[in-house]
């Protein structure tokens, strides 16, 4: 009986692969952009960059 088939999903701004929801994120879900702080951090590089 696995659940994780059914957790909801979406697309990283920056790598566009899909990620799952995480317990960590249950408050904050609709904010959530990047699937990591490696992600994070370098969409924040290029944005300053450009």
């Amino acid at each position: 009986m696995h659940r994780k088939p059914h957790l909801p999903h979406k697309v990283c701004a920056h790598c566009a692969r899909p990620f799952a929801w995480r317990r960590k994120w249950a408050r904050c879900w609709d904010e959530v952009r990047h699937c990591s702080e490696r992600c994070r951090r370098e969409a924040r590089r290029q944005e300053r960059a450009s």
